[in-house]
């Protein structure tokens, strides 16, 4: 899997629909563990919501 990146909306669609799965000990997607990053279009001392972003990155771990 290459790196992905989607919608909040998208996000959640996958989570609703078991693309990705929370396993307690990470989420996993497509046979690996993944690491989803918030893509924020502000400076991040600015931040007030870190989990509000409009976009994510999704990439695979390096140790899957």
């Amino acid at each position: 899997m290459q790196e992905i990146i989607v919608s909040k909306e998208e996000l959640i669609e996958l989570f609703e629909k078991e693309k990705i799965i929370d396993t307690g000990k990470g989420w996993y997607m497509d046979d690996s563990f993944i690491d989803i990053i918030a893509l924020h279009e502000i400076e991040p001392k600015f931040l007030q919501d870190l989990a509000n972003a409009k976009l994510y990155k999704i990439i695979k771990k390096k140790n899957s």
